[in-house]
């Protein structure tokens, strides 16, 4: 007890911190590929923007919580005059390079997704997220703590996600309390920090009876048979309102994505088709010609594809006991939209590396 008392008085002695506000994400310019290593700065941290000059976000009330019109200081805004045929304006995508350890953000110049169809492709890709809810009161001392918990989840066509919940987990009564919550969604196949991932601030409200068949047949499409063997006493929600959409794409790069662009993008034919089944065929193909492909920056042990999307891939690198993710853009004038379209772009960077 003296020691419960000690934490308490303790605790009340914190400062009171400022309320968090979302920032935008500064440009970097990517750098050449060179020897593996750990990215020196420490990334991923939403720090507040600074009175000198970096651009602030301001927040549109009328766009339920997503991001207004972004102001910048027009003496850093730089341009590019390498273009693609799909480019637009200052669109910035993602590009993983060696030499940062993780994932810098690029211009428009390297034709990569934009931030806000990443994250759909993410979603489609992934089939296990981090659901953290509000303890309810039901849990006494406990009432008020975030609680997280593994769940399997399934999207609509907004990018919704839907949940096949027990009434008996914790997470489920939770929700019945109070709907709100986030969920955090990793690339499958590492967790590292320089890995992307996104977190969806929303509310998760049970579906209605008429559309718990709907909702099944959206995991059986994800989820192929598994989902079937949870028809049974699990009950299907939806998280209906999405609030806010906080993206970090790895070491130094990070971003609050608008909602009604997240939902009204459609992510990547070859994201939603390519699923496990299609990474290990690509992996049983070109797991070792990548490895020593990549092998010319450095010996690399072992190279695996872990995500797919219409511009190219990202490989699971490992030196020693060391792993980075490492980006691969197709060399092709086309979007990739089919598994066998991937196929030969990935032959033709192979073949031209060999010559």
């Amino acid at each position: 007890m003296e020691a419960l008392a000690g934490a308490a008085a303790s605790s009340a002695l914190l400062p009171a911190f400022p309320a968090h506000q979302p920032h935008s994400r500064v440009a970097l310019r990517a750098r050449p590929c060179g020897p593996l290593r750990a990215a020196a700065g420490g990334g991923g941290k939403d720090d507040a923007a600074k009175p000198n000059g970096t651009p602030v976000v301001k927040v549109d009330p009328s766009q339920n919580g997503a991001l207004g019109p972004v102001a910048t200081d027009k003496s850093r805004t730089t341009s590019s005059t390498n273009s693609t045929p799909d480019s637009s304006g200052s669109r910035a995508g993602l590009f993983r390079t060696p030499i940062s350890g993780g994932v810098q953000s690029a211009t428009f110049a390297h034709g990569l997704p934009p931030p806000a169809l990443a994250v759909r492709n993410l979603m489609e890709q992934a089939r296990f997220a981090h659901l953290c809810t509000v303890m309810s009161g039901m849990h006494h001392r406990r009432a008020g703590y975030p609680f997280g918990s593994l769940v399997d989840f399934a999207n609509d066509s907004m990018g919704h996600p839907i949940f096949s919940l027990s009434p008996l987990a914790i997470h489920t009564r939770n929700l019945l309390s109070d709907p709100r919550c986030t969920l955090v969604v990793q690339v499958p196949g590492w967790s590292g920090l320089s890995n992307a991932r996104v977190t969806i601030f929303g509310d998760v409200y049970p579906l209605p009876a008429e559309q718990q068949e709907w909702a099944h047949k959206q995991y059986v499409a994800k989820h192929q048979q598994w989902a079937s063997q949870q028809w049974g006493n699990f009950y299907y929600y939806r998280m209906q309102n999405i609030s806010d959409i906080y993206f970090i794409g790895g070491f130094g790069t990070v971003a609050w994505v608008d909602v009604k662009q997240y939902e009204t993008i459609q992510p990547d034919k070859i994201a939603v088709d390519g699923g496990e089944q299609s990474l290990k065929e690509l992996n049983a193909i070109f797991s070792k010609p990548l490895r020593e492909f990549m092998s010319a920056e450095g010996e690399v042990d072992d190279a695996a594809l872990i995500s797919v999307d219409s511009k190219g891939i990202d490989i699971r690198v490992r030196q020693g006991a060391q792993f980075n993710i490492q980006r691969l853009a197709f060399d092709v004038p086309y979007k990739v939209e089919t598994l066998e379209e991937a196929k030969r772009a990935l032959h033709k960077i192979i073949k031209t590396s060999s010559k």
